[in-house]
């Protein structure tokens, strides 16, 4: 099975940031990941991007927020959603944005 593409989108959240969300439904897990998903989430804040979640082969399921690189437990393409936009709210908490 090719790659399904299931969200491909760019939505602007002020004057000097956006956010773009990329997910896939694909035929075989990119490993080490064991889900059907690839996906590439980035909040861009003044042309930096500042908070991403990616999964890449190698690597797996990740997230990065301010230059440091975590593993993500993926459980589901709606949680991981949720888990995205509250690292924007705290990533513009923490800078001090509305």
């Amino acid at each position: 099975m090719k790659a399904v593409p299931l969200v491909r989108r760019r939505v602007v959240l002020a004057a000097d940031a956006f956010a773009e969300i990329v997910v896939w439904r694909v035929g075989e897990p990119v490993p080490p990941s064991g889900h059907p998903f690839k996906y590439r989430l980035a909040y861009v804040v003044r042309g930096e991007c500042v908070v991403r979640y990616d999964n890449e082969r190698g690597k797996g399921d990740h997230r990065h927020f301010d230059m440091r690189e975590s593993d993500y437990a993926f459980s589901s393409p709606e949680q991981l959603m949720l888990d995205f936009n509250a690292d924007i709210a705290r990533w513009n908490h923490e800078h001090r944005r509305s």
